[in-house]
């Protein structure tokens, strides 16, 4: 940036005041905190987003999973954790806009910065760049932070944050787009904080539908916090979500409350969290016809066991019989936590979906109705899985789009005639939605047949939903439906 933008001075007090931030000094500190001096101190909320930014940067962890545990270890208060689930989340999803900010107000590349001193220079970014956080509080809590992880960059800390403070976040996404080169895809994956890539793949999906001006609102919508949706697993005597909160406007299961995580801890299993597209998905294939009674049922890849107990209610109530699959131990393991809340015996088996064989899960004929909630990209879920978008690369497609093929062949191999088939994605990406499914139409020509998915949803749903596209495939999107991007598509076997 230059002088005329209001920051090129300031910048250069910014690398000054860097000296301290060599690469040895975070790492000196950082696990050296029983050394601090007992003055310094910083609000939990920010330790535990601190800690959440660096587990997920050196341990590879899921913030979405390993956030609530931090809250709960280090027993916030319920304004703290609101607090530490904003600031990790919220600079989780917009790291590469953070970065290139910093970048600009720090005179010189991120990859020059210490790891430590960077997250603590993208929580700063995103309290005052994102937040209400007032700017004293932002810069001040900041150094502190890095006077407890590096006290070597607080100095450096001060300076790019003050920098940051002076421009104010729309200049700062002008300035930003004007320093990237690329081109306009490169340049609105920058200011939107999405890999071009990604960007890219959104636009295709959209254009599948004649939808490609949405790009904005569903960017837009990624990089907002979602809200905590939940499930209330059907059942006789169990609570309807009008009971418990306020009902969605298309789950028939799904609701929201005030205090969310109080129902799921009261509720014995029976109220679960989960994403309102996830529950249409599994309610798609449940309720794609009427059940007779003793159907037998098969969720392929079943963890971590959301859908699938959606699908063990509904097998209950309609006298179905469910099997669920999972191949990784861990997972399984949480599929059986998932269904615990459920009077149904389900067996959980580990193996290699590619693999199955029915009649060796004692399903002589095949399956009446089988779920396959294919292992993708996830690119539909960026909203709740923050970090997800700087993990996931180009690469990944071809070799999930293998796996999601493989998986559906076996899938349709195990389908009795007359059998529905769900092929669920969390993605809307091409190559994982349309590909897929057209690659096993063709493998599979005169076999399986395409059934009127949008019909099936739209009688489920509790209210019409904006759908585009043809009618064999529903895409559910976050900045049309606020869901997560779930793309359902219902077969029949029909030889």
């Amino acid at each position: 940036m230059t002088d005329e933008r209001g920051s090129g001075g300031r910048r250069d007090d910014a690398r000054r005041n860097g000296a301290g931030s060599s690469a040895g000094a975070g790492r000196r500190a950082r696990h050296d905190r029983s050394r601090e001096p007992k003055q310094v101190r910083v609000s939990p909320a920010r330790i535990v987003a601190y800690e959440v930014l660096e587990a997920v940067r050196t341990d590879e962890a899921y913030a979405n999973l390993l956030m609530p545990n931090r809250i709960e270890r280090s027993r916030l208060s319920p304004e703290d954790a609101a607090l530490a689930t904003e600031l990790g989340y919220g600079t989780l999803r917009m790291q590469g806009f953070y970065d290139a900010v910093i970048a600009l107000a720090a005179g010189r590349p991120t990859d020059r910065i210490d790891a430590p001193v960077l997250d603590i220079l993208r929580l700063g970014a995103h309290q005052l760049l994102s937040t209400r956080v007032p700017t004293h509080a932002a810069v001040n809590e900041s150094v502190v932070l890095a006077k407890r992880i590096a006290p070597g960059a607080a100095g450096f800390v001060n300076a790019v944050l003050r920098t940051v403070s002076r421009t104010s976040p729309d200049e700062w996404r002008e300035h930003v787009a004007r320093d990237t080169a690329g081109g306009a895809d490169a340049k609105l994956a920058a200011v939107s904080s999405h890999p071009k890539w990604i960007v890219r793949a959104l636009r295709a999906g959209l254009a599948h539908e004649g939808r490609g001006d949405e790009l904005d609102a569903l960017l837009a919508a990624d990089n907002a916090a979602p809200r905590v949706n939940l499930v209330a697993l059907p059942g006789s005597d169990a609570p309807g979500p009008g009971d418990l909160g306020r009902p969605n406007a298309y789950s028939p299961l799904g609701f929201t409350a005030d205090h969310p995580l109080a129902l799921v801890e009261q509720s014995q299993g029976r109220v679960r969290v989960q994403d309102e597209g996830s529950q249409l998905a599994a309610l798609a294939l449940t309720r794609a016809r009427p059940v007779a009674p003793g159907e037998r049922w098969l969720d392929l890849c079943a963890g971590p066991g959301g859908k699938t107990a959606i699908l063990a209610a509904e097998a209950l109530a309609s006298a179905a019989v469910l099997d669920a699959n999972e191949i990784v131990p861990a997972r399984a393991e949480l599929v059986r936590k998932a269904i615990a809340g459920v009077a149904l015996a389900v067996e959980v088996h580990e193996l290699d979906g590619r693999e199955l064989d029915a009649a060796a899960l004692g399903a002589e004929g095949g399956f009446d109705r089988i779920l396959l909630d294919a292992p993708c990209t996830g690119l539909g879920a960026l909203r709740r899985r923050p970090e997800a978008r700087w993990r996931k690369q180009p690469a990944d497609v071809a070799e999930l789009t293998k796996l999601q093929g493989e998986l559906l062949d076996a899938a349709i191999r195990s389908l009795r005639p007359g059998g529905v088939l769900a092929y669920v994605t969390c993605s809307p990406h091409s190559a994982e939605t349309f590909g897929t499914l057209r690659g096993a139409l063709e493998r599979h020509a005169g076999k399986v047949s395409q059934l009127d998915t949008r019909a099936v949803v739209d009688a489920v749903s509790r209210h019409p939903l904006d759908l585009a596209g043809t009618p064999e495939t529903v895409q559910l999107w976050p900045h049309r439906h606020g869901t997560d991007a779930m793309f359902i598509a219902l077969l029949e076997r029909t030889a």
